[in-house]
């Protein structure tokens, strides 16, 4: 260990170092007021006037993070935010948290990411650690960072040191809050990594270190592209056991009994949030650039995609056997949120099942009890009452999202017509219930 970094772990443990976190979306403000619950002054990042706002009223956005938390450390000053970057300029390690969402064919935005680092570089404080949390193809670090950075005349492990630790925040997982989810880093050398361990062991139980920033960004690939394989398999098993008559719920719950060797993933109308519907992805456009077709990933993501349409055709062949046409129906969707009890429409399949029937001149209204307006397509939507006089005015509803405190036996004793696609109401059977 050199001199810096044994100087570097000191301040760590008494908690001298300074840090910065750029964007203070649902990875970075959770970050940042975890850092400052442990003692640490933080400098919080965002060109988001909104956001800056709502940080000034102490009013959190994020729902992992407490108003009440989010007080305390603006109130004893350990967390300041900020929408100018020269405030880096006495600090000693800075995160990257901003977006990366896709283009068209596929393609990786890394617009933000490559904005953020530019405006990092012209600011950065000599021996600073730099380390990116936002979820991206392997490569980005070394390929892409570390020249915009030493473009400025910087050298690397010696006037900065850079790491990749991919975000791995679950929204609304009381079980694993961020402190409880292990951190695997992967820096450009040896140097970076051991810095980046030292920050993150201060306020995460446990933490791995991997050879590379590469194989750091390949794991939070691996992990989403584990789950959206998974889940399109289970969805074509759905559309299957439907077209053989066989209830695919029953199939899981048996076959979840089975100690090993198997996982259950649940069908649905699709999935949202901000990983698995394009992570996955970045890795598929990456591996074509080295002349590799990943059919399993393009695969998985079709099928799931598909399934806000395949939902539609099923309610549609519902009510055709009510003696119904879709389009003389109303249709009430239950659910919008792409999670169970988080406010959070990031990707929701739920928004593109609606945006299909509204395409259909369906009329088609939704119930979410976090979420109270809606505009789609220029249209506005307030969330529906599900109170017993109400429901009567709907042909059939739609359980699209689960969410406590709904009671769904409620909805089907004062409903017409249910389709399930949840399996909320599970070991029931009766004539105006419909299974995915």
């Amino acid at each position: 260990m050199t001199d810096f970094a044994r100087d570097f772990k000191k301040r760590v443990f008494k908690r001298k170092i300074k840090i910065a976190i750029v964007g203070l979306g649902y990875v970075g403000l959770p970050l940042a007021v975890e850092f400052a619950k442990k003692g640490f002054f933080v400098l919080g990042i965002d060109l988001d006037k909104d956001r800056l706002a709502g940080l000034k009223a102490k009013k959190s956005y994020i729902g992992d993070v407490t108003c009440k938390d989010l007080a305390g450390v603006l109130n004893n000053g350990r967390l300041r935010p900020e929408g100018d970057f020269r405030a880096l300029r006495k600090v000693d390690v800075v995160l990257i948290c901003v977006p990366t969402p896709l283009k068209r064919r596929y393609h990786p935005d890394i617009s933000f990411i490559k904005n953020a680092v530019k405006a990092i570089a012209g600011n950065i404080k000599p021996g600073a650690l730099v380390i990116l949390e936002s979820t991206t193809y392997p490569g980005t670090t070394e390929e892409i960072i570390l020249p915009l950075i030493e473009a400025r005349g910087l050298k690397h492990g010696r006037d900065f040191y850079l790491c990749f630790s991919p975000e791995r925040i679950d929204p609304g997982n009381a079980r694993y809050p961020l402190a409880k989810i292990p951190k695997v880093i992967g820096g450009i050398n040896q140097e970076a990594s051991a810095l980046a361990f030292e920050v993150y062991r201060s306020i995460i139980k446990k933490v791995i270190l991997v050879s590379s920033s590469r194989v750091a960004e390949t794991v939070k690939l691996l992990e989403n592209t584990f789950r959206i394989v998974n889940i399109g398999l289970v969805d074509e098993m759905a559309m299957m056991a439907h077209k053989m008559n066989i209830n695919i719920w029953e199939v899981i719950g048996a076959a979840r009994t089975k100690p090993f060797g198997f996982m259950p993933f649940y069908p649905g109308p699709g999935v949202g949030g901000h990983c698995i519907p394009k992570d996955p992805l970045y890795l598929y456009w990456k591996a074509k650039q080295h002349g590799f077709r990943s059919r399993f990933i393009k695969l998985a993501s079709d099928i799931i995609s598909s399934m806000p349409g395949y939902i539609v055709q099923r309610l549609e062949q519902t009510l055709k056997k009510q003696h119904k046409t879709l389009k003389g129906s109303r249709i009430l969707v239950i659910g919008v949120t792409y999670k169970k009890d988080i406010k959070d429409l990031r990707k929701s399949p739920s928004l593109d099942m609606i945006e299909i029937l509204q395409s259909m001149n369906v009329k088609v209204a939704y119930s979410d009890p976090l979420v109270p307006y809606l505009n789609l397509n220029k249209i506005n939507l307030k969330s529906e009452s599900l109170k017993q006089r109400n429901l009567g005015r709907f042909d059939c509803l739609v359980i699209a999202t689960d969410h406590s405190g709904i009671d769904y036996r409620f909805l089907l004793k004062n409903s017409r017509l249910i389709l399930d696609t949840r399996n909320v109401l599970e070991g029931i059977t009766n004539k105006k219930l419909v299974r995915l």
